[in-house]
């Protein structure tokens, strides 16, 4: 008895943790997670009182009530922030989880990897309609942007650094983990040039 425990103490001790990546995942679901409640209590505030404001709504040009009463607001069917709340929780369990030593197959960060590229496409396309369509900058919609994007980089060149998209990848995924903080830097500049483009939002400020 004593040997047995003494061999998962030592097995313990070894395991090193990726605490800042865990720790990445846990503050982008906490973020993305508040943008997804906020809206979805600013949608049930819409349906209640249809003629009032939302609490979101600042300008033309920057607020969330014509976004969440749009129909790109509910793609599925059901408010898009619902879709949020289930993501979200799942990234925050996954990085609580690693924190606690947990570890997890090669098919899974894989799941998490075209999960987060689908995030991607998904805001990028609501940014499009946002910005291209309905002329507006949802406040909360943005936050949701802002913790997608990183998201998506930071999960990406990450497993590429730890071989989940095979071996040829670690190379190019640890020099592109070591810039990922530029790359996602450049993708907000790109959002933000876009919108100041459409929009001229910088004159509402």
């Amino acid at each position: 008895m004593s040997r047995h425990n003494e061999d998962v103490s030592i097995t313990s001790t070894d395991t090193k943790r990726p605490v800042g990546f865990s720790l990445f995942l846990i503050l982008a679901g906490l973020v993305g997670l508040t943008a997804a409640f906020a809206l979805t209590v600013e949608k049930i505030h819409k349906l209640l009182f249809p003629d009032e404001a939302a609490s979101c709504d600042y300008s033309v040009i920057v607020q969330c009530g014509k976004n969440l009463a749009s129909w790109q607001g509910s793609l599925l069917g059901f408010p898009n922030p619902l879709i949020g709340l289930m993501a979200w929780s799942v990234v925050i369990t996954v990085g609580v989880g690693m924190l606690a030593g947990a570890r997890y197959a090669n098919w899974f960060w894989q799941g998490l990897n075209i999960g987060a590229a689908g995030a991607l496409a998904f805001v990028i396309w609501l940014f499009s309609q946002s910005v291209f369509v309905l002329g507006t900058l949802c406040p909360w919609c943005m936050v949701t942007w802002a913790a997608t994007i990183p998201f998506f980089w930071v999960v990406t060149f990450w497993n590429m650094k730890h071989g989940i998209w095979g071996s040829r990848a670690q190379k190019l995924g640890s020099t592109l983990l070591s810039w990922v903080a530029i790359v996602i830097l450049v993708s907000f500049l790109v959002e933000a040039i876009i919108a100041q483009f459409m929009l001229n939002w910088v004159a509402t400020l």
